[in-house]
């Protein structure tokens, strides 16, 4: 942002301070586990899907490279298509860092593309439990929050979400704005 920006008032939204952010997951993960947060061994990338004839050959080769690594690594992917027009990316591998990496070449493929504007974020779903617990990676911010539904219909636990803030925020870079951690109904994993 130069001089001339500042004096008009113009804004450009930051860009995470540190793209690699996503990766505490691995290393966040084996705490995780002592605590009895089990994984899914699941993880989805959401973004904003267009039309054109582009996007879509970028995001038929991003699941082509994701399938062909995995046949590897053994992670399977799916694509879906939510009620809001959100398109899912879904990887399926037991190995948390397998998902990590996956929903990193997912995102990159994306951004080298040129969309990387279009991408909310990477949820990876846990257990704790018979309780569902949901850590968001907000890839705009470049910040993780868990979300935890309540029994309900769309009702959410407050209560152990700044609990699970504050018993993991020295292993993940936790969003510290509370007004950003939104919920994500129908997650399909």
């Amino acid at each position: 942002m130069g001089f001339l920006d500042t004096l008009l008032g113009r804004r450009k939204v930051a860009a995470p301070a540190a793209k690699d952010r996503l990766f505490a997951l691995s290393t966040a993960h084996v705490t995780f586990e002592i605590d009895g947060l089990v994984s899914k061994g699941a993880a989805a990338i959401v973004f904003q899907a267009l039309g054109t004839a582009d996007f879509q050959r970028v995001v038929t080769e991003m699941e082509e490279v994701v399938r062909g690594t995995g046949e590897e690594t053994g992670t399977t992917v799916e694509s879906h298509e939510d009620t809001f027009g959100y398109r899912w990316i879904v990887l399926r591998d037991p190995d948390v860092e397998d998902l990590v990496v996956g929903v990193h070449a997912v995102n990159d493929a994306l951004a080298i593309a040129g969309y990387g504007d279009r991408t909310l974020a990477a949820v990876f779903p846990y257990a704790d439990g018979d309780r569902p617990v949901y850590w968001i990676y907000s890839i705009k911010r470049g910040s993780w929050y868990p979300f935890v539904p309540a029994p309900g219909e769309q009702a959410r636990s407050n209560e152990l979400e700044l609990q699970l803030k504050a018993r993991y925020a020295n292993d993940l870079p936790i969003e510290p704005e509370l007004e950003r951690w939104f919920p994500l109904w129908g997650v399909p994993l």
